[in-house]
């Protein structure tokens, strides 16, 4: 069993092409698409985590306002990104996906200890996720093509602080999946 997973943050309608989108939110979209595609086919688990807020209360709607509404539109995956049946979907309420989920047990549970994390927004949910990445002891790994933020300032920005503050590997989409490639092919196969 592959040792890495794929994850796939918060690539919704609301923050792909609705009110809180990112600036180059469909810019990463067949980069993620690309992505996914190689991991189902080498084995390696996706992961969708995804905003559910509850309608009437949610703590980040003080700031956000109403956002990914459980139920709503906006709260769905883009179709392009469709999760397949066998793939795994953690519903969140806060930024850090680690938070009040069970994607800490799921990613033991699959023996992951390289986590490659993508999605929206670089400086907000995938910079929280990948901090609480590091302070469980994954190492992440973060495709530059493959997330996006409000602007390319807080885009560069997120990318330097966890690069910097959780030592995620900040990698080209196309180098990755060559690195990977040629690991997975120096893993026994099973008996």
């Amino acid at each position: 069993m592959p040792e890495y997973a794929v994850l796939v943050v918060d690539m919704l309608e609301e923050f792909v092409r609705g009110r809180l989108r990112a600036e180059n939110a469909e810019k990463i979209v067949e980069p993620i698409r690309k992505l996914v595609a190689f991991a189902r086919e080498k084995g390696i688990p996706v992961i969708y985590t995804i905003d559910q807020h509850h309608p009437e209360i949610d703590y980040e709607f003080r700031l956000w306002g109403p956002h990914a509404v459980r139920g709503s539109a906006e709260a769905k995956i883009i179709s392009e990104l469709a999760p397949r049946e066998n793939e795994y979907i953690v519903a969140k309420r806060r930024y850090d996906a680690f938070m009040f989920t069970d994607l800490d047990m799921l990613l033991r549970e699959l023996g992951v200890k390289n986590l490659i994390v993508t999605g929206i927004h670089t400086h907000v949910c995938v910079l929280q996720t990948v901090m609480g990445a590091f302070y469980r002891g994954y190492t992440v790994i973060v495709p530059e093509e493959c997330v996006a933020a409000f602007d390319n300032y807080w885009h560069k920005v997120g990318l330097e602080y966890m690069k910097n503050y959780a030592g995620a590997q900040i990698v080209k989409l196309g180098d990755l999946i060559s690195r990977l490639n040629s690991e997975l092919q120096e893993m026994p196969s099973p008996v």
